[in-house]
């Protein structure tokens, strides 16, 4: 006996019409994925020296509100370490570094375009409120019994200490050497040492410290280049960045906490 195929129910029949209805309407295929849906957020990774942590800081919520939906990450550290990250591969959009020297590492590796100055930093000798040493110029640190903090010498901040010492002429023999401009300051925040050589903008930025200028800093200023870097995945937002920046906004944001104008 021939069976007969079972009736499909009238809403089945209306659902399979309307299928294929919207299957013409696409050409035959189902729509893509997350179509019609929100666009994804952007994100920005910026690599910059730790002398800037408070001014980018600042400049990535202003960039934050004038780009919604995107979020700016840092990675703050010493220029030097920085600089051997991207060249090992990390992943980063921008890199604005405290030196030309540890920029030209990002260069050579032909991972960052020519790069622009945006700010000047000059060395200040930075002691605690009270001073208990009683420095009062750049000779005092190679004192016997004075205790001086330095940023090693492969650091921004560090090569510029060896330049305005060496323009002095003095040996100053440091009781530590850290890894960048930050670390050197909280030594003498922490009451640990009795002075160390760090950039104005830090003692600025302290509030806890006193900061002596000296002559032989001038010897010693340091230019900070930007770029965007070669590997970026959002380049175009990346030029945003390094434009706001070099932008009147950004010098002005610079300028207040202490930086020069190039």
């Amino acid at each position: 006996m021939l069976r007969r195929p079972p009736r499909r129910s009238l809403p089945a029949v209306l659902l399979i019409a309307v299928l294929a209805l919207a299957a013409c309407g696409t050409g035959g295929r189902a729509p893509a994925a997350g179509a019609g849906s929100a666009p994804r957020a952007a994100s920005l990774t910026v690599f910059a020296a730790a002398s800037l942590t408070g001014t980018f800081t600042e400049l990535g919520r202003r960039f934050e509100a004038g780009h919604p939906g995107t979020q700016v990450r840092f990675n703050f550290g010493s220029s030097a370490t920085l600089a051997q990250q991207i060249a090992a591969g990390a992943p980063a959009d921008v890199f604005a570094a405290a030196s030309p020297a540890t920029m030209k590492t990002v260069q050579d590796a032909s991972l960052a375009g020519s790069p622009a100055v945006f700010a000047r930093n000059t060395l200040e000798i930075a002691v605690p409120a009270d001073n208990p040493a009683g420095i009062a110029a750049l000779a005092d640190l190679a004192r016997s019994g004075v205790k001086v903090a330095l940023c090693a010498e492969q650091v921004p901040c560090g090569a510029a200490a060896a330049k305005a010492l060496s323009a002095a002429g003095l040996k100053v023999t440091p009781v530590t050497l850290e890894q960048d401009v930050k670390a050197t300051l909280t030594k003498v925040e922490l009451g640990e040492v009795d002075a160390a050589l760090v950039y104005r903008t830090d003692v600025i930025a302290s509030g806890k410290v006193r900061g002596i200028p000296f002559p032989e800093a001038a010897e010693a200023a340091n230019d900070y280049p930007i770029t965007v870097l070669a590997g970026s995945p959002a380049p175009d937002l990346a030029g945003r960045f390094v434009d706001l920046v070099l932008s009147g906004q950004g010098g002005d944001v610079l300028t207040k906490a202490g930086f020069q104008k190039p």
